[in-house]
């Protein structure tokens, strides 16, 4: 039995869709065939089926990495293969609007978890393979929907303090997006053998008044989260060796 996430790995697929909301989970495995719940414990709540007459389970993680790299650790241990995160972030490039949507190539790595792992300078990259099996399912099918694939920032703090964080440094760099478990996301699954992908959707601008303009919850964003679901499950049953 998989310790937090109460899941005996005998019935966890080598497939594995992770997101962060529970209740995103129960939704996203809710398109499966045979669908059933396998594990409930803390914000993790696991769930296992088909899509396309593969087997895959769907896990949620929580918000943060240190209690997602604990999913992901845990998914390592139960044998899981390939992962592909569906989230959320906030675009750092004015072209990339809300309800639009975002996969993932590599993580800069300013979250405090992956420090704890390895080196300063090692990267925090995505799948090759699961990357190019996310931009062909989007490519078949985005209901429409604008499609970037680029580097992302993943970082700790959501409301800001009194430190000032160098964002505009990041987007004058180029990268797309931010938000907050995508290193650790690639970081473990390159130390566990693991094959790692990230598909999210844009809630709004990371450089805006977040108490005054965030909002996920427009129909914009059920729209875009029902369609990175979709292809993130495309995407996960598709890769291969």
């Amino acid at each position: 039995m998989l310790t937090n996430l109460k899941v005996d790995p005998a019935e966890l697929p080598k497939r594995v869709i992770v997101c962060g909301d529970p209740k995103r989970a129960a939704l996203i495995s809710s398109k499966l065939e045979n669908q059933r719940q396998i594990g409930e414990n803390r914000e993790y709540h696991s769930y296992a089926g088909t899509w396309k007459g593969v087997e895959v389970a769907v896990v949620s993680h929580g918000v943060g990495s240190p209690g997602a790299a604990v999913c992901f650790e845990e998914l390592a241990k139960g044998g899981v293969e390939y992962i592909i995160r569906v989230g959320t972030a906030g675009s750092y490039q004015r072209e990339i609007e809300p309800g639009s949507l975002v996969i993932s190539s590599a993580a800069v790595r300013q979250d405090g978890l992956t420090s704890q792992l390895v080196p300063a300078g090692f990267p925090a990259v995505a799948n090759r393979r699961v990357a190019d099996a996310l931009v062909q399912a989007a490519k078949a099918d985005a209901s429409g929907l604008s499609v970037a694939e680029g580097i992302t920032l993943t970082l700790d703090v959501f409301y800001s303090g009194v430190v000032e964080f160098p964002h505009k440094l990041y987007q004058k760099a180029g990268v797309l997006a931010v938000e907050m478990e995508n290193s650790a996301l690639f970081v473990i699954a390159a130390l566990r053998g693991m094959k790692a992908g990230s598909i999210l959707a844009i809630d709004g601008y990371a450089d805006a008044d977040l108490l005054e303009s965030y909002n996920p919850h427009t129909d914009a964003m059920v729209k875009a989260i029902e369609a990175e679901a979709l292809i993130a499950l495309d995407a996960v049953v598709a890769v291969t060796e």
